[in-house]
């Protein structure tokens, strides 16, 4: 594991600041400010004392005084790895469309003073994978790229069996767990305003995916006919609930990658 995280730090950060996609860059530039703490290998914390969380990834995960929370494999590769990118360095903030979230941590893409992205750099590095949500899009399609890449590379998180992309058929083990999970939706309804694309013959216990009536308005304003995905190969990724069967909640289109044409 060492030497493979040695390989990952290597590799050259030639990520520099990507432009903001129109329809998905609203935030504001939050200035500069030096880094003096980095709690996990997505979370930190500025010499002005704010907390800081890097919008659009979600790197491995620390107990961090959690009982009985287990240490996600490459947390602490994760963690040193955020460090060398920004610890007692100045940072740029570019905020995310909401600021803020319930922790009252910022929400910000990052920037060193050379223009790298560090988002980027994790992702590049595969110590993170995409975390989007439907009030921070921002970059998601870069991001996307860039996991994609670390992925077939196998690099980071990508050589580890915890992290790996499951099939339908796995989603009743990983329930309460953050998850990409790809197969072919055989049917696409829609109830009350909702659509639910179901994997299986019997929606009551097989994977569904679950479009809520907002959620269906960005697909709209994306382009996205959720019934013309019925029969394609799909990734999705999202924290697998318990409700009728294993379900995702696709609250926003960047969740769903359709595999191949």
């Amino acid at each position: 594991m060492r030497a493979r995280f040695a390989v990952v730090l290597a590799l050259p950060l030639l990520l520099l600041a990507p432009a903001f996609a129109s329809g998905r860059s609203e935030g504001s530039d939050d200035g500069q400010a030096r880094v003096g703490q980095v709690i996990d290998g997505d979370t930190l914390v500025l010499d002005d004392g704010r907390q800081v969380r890097l919008v659009g990834i979600q790197a491995p995960k620390l107990p961090l005084g959690r009982p009985k929370f287990p240490t996600w494999p490459l947390a602490d590769e994760a963690k040193a790895a955020l460090e060398r990118l920004t610890l007692n360095r100045e940072v740029r903030l570019r905020l995310g469309l909401r600021p803020t979230d319930r922790h009252n941590r910022a929400l910000a893409h990052l920037y060193d003073a050379d223009g790298v992205w560090i988002q980027g750099a994790m992702l590049q590095a595969g110590l993170a994978r995409v975390y989007t949500f439907s009030d921070n899009r921002a970059l998601a399609a870069e991001m996307l790229d860039l996991e994609k890449t670390a992925r077939a590379g196998r690099r980071g998180i990508w050589a580890e069996p915890f992290y790996r992309v499951r099939r339908v058929t796995e989603t009743p083990q990983s329930i309460d767990t953050f998850q990409l999970v790809e197969g072919r939706p055989r049917k696409v309804d829609k109830v009350a305003g909702q659509i639910y694309l179901n994997f299986g013959s019997d929606w009551r216990d097989d994977f569904t995916i679950a479009i809520p009536a907002a959620g269906a308005k960005l697909f709209a304003q994306a382009g996205i006919k959720p019934e013309s995905l019925a029969g394609r190969e799909l990734r999705v990724r999202g924290w697998i609930k318990s409700r009728n069967g294993p379900l995702i909640e696709a609250t926003h289109p960047e969740q769903i990658e359709v595999l191949g044409e």
